[in-house]
């Protein structure tokens, strides 16, 4: 074995040191900690088992159970099949109206697969939203036209100079009243507004890193302004600025949770909702961010695929 090998080696065995030596603080600290654990409970916040009780629709007695139904007849002589997955009762007993002969039951999802549902949903809305915003007021921003490029400036400071929750607020009960907004639509602009101020910077800074000979010289082949950014300075800028652009987007899907301000049921709302009724922060609030780190860990997957693959078609 090299000396390189042996030193990466060694720093892996150290890494591997360090997360073991962390687990076990946080092992020891959770002892200190006076609480009952109750992990077990966890499961059902994802999917839980739902059982719908089937009651008698009349008077009788039962025949049977066939074909996935349980047959009843009724005191005037006639048969009735009532569908049941699980019946309660057994052959030749007497049921009255409202008396239970069975239920059915099947997997449905919990509040925080709900809340997690939610939380992508508003976020993939906004992101396509903020992206457009991005776009246009970066190209504003670069613009000649001092209207343009003074309203850019304009919004770009505005929203970065204020908090998201303030914007939050504004645009729910003001806009949002204004324009008759949903709950879920208010919140994702709220969000793609915010952050559309951002990927407008990003994408004024990919643009102008581009030399600008490359632009003078297609403009001298005779390339309109359309032509330009079509097919030579955006397929460039756009490779520079994807790290940066999935470091936004990452940061979107965890603002989302400032959402539950407004009551839009999203994972942070769905947490807080379970914790009310449960008590159980501690379990709830970790799965909560492992939910999190799932969501932003696979677009940062995402993000270095696609960074590859532009990175082999130069």
């Amino acid at each position: 074995m090299d000396r390189k090998k042996k030193n990466i080696l060694i720093w892996n065995l150290a890494f591997i040191g360090v997360i073991i030596g962390i687990s076990f603080f946080i092992y020891k600290a959770s002892l200190r900690v006076n609480y009952s654990w109750n992990w077990r409970a966890v499961p059902s916040y994802l999917v839980y088992k739902s059982q719908n009780e089937i009651d008698s629709p009349t008077n009788g007695f039962v025949e049977g159970y066939k074909d996935g139904a349980v047959i009843i007849k009724s005191t005037e002589g006639k048969l009735l099949r009532v569908k049941v997955k699980h019946p309660t009762v057994s052959k030749g007993a007497v049921v009255s109206i409202g008396d239970e002969v069975g239920y059915n039951s099947s997997y449905k999802a919990g509040p925080l697969l709900m809340g997690l549902y939610m939380t992508i949903k508003v976020s993939l809305l906004s992101i396509i939203m903020a992206l457009v915003i991005g776009f246009i007021v970066g190209l504003m921003r670069i613009s000649d036209n001092p209207l343009f490029k003074n309203l850019a400036i304009v919004y770009i400071e505005l929203i970065r100079g204020t908090p998201l929750l303030v914007q939050i607020f504004i645009i729910y009960f003001f806009i949002g009243t204004i324009f008759s907004m949903t709950r879920f639509f208010a919140g994702a602009f709220a969000l793609a507004v915010f952050e559309g101020a951002y990927i407008a910077e990003i994408i004024r800074a990919g643009i102008q890193s581009i030399p600008r000979g490359q632009t003078e010289a297609a403009v001298a082949l005779g390339m309109n302004y359309y032509q330009v950014m079509r097919y030579i300075i955006m397929p460039q800028a756009i490779k520079r600025v994807l790290p940066a652009l999935a470091g936004q987007f990452i940061s979107l899907i965890k603002d989302s949770s400032l959402l539950s301000v407004i009551s839009l049921t999203e994972l942070t709302k769905a947490g807080k909702e379970i914790v009310s009724s449960t008590f159980s922060p501690f379990e709830v609030w970790f799965s909560v961010a492992a939910l999190y780190f799932i969501v932003t860990y696979t677009l940062s997957l995402l993000d270095r695929y696609l960074e590859r693959r532009l990175a082999g078609n130069e």
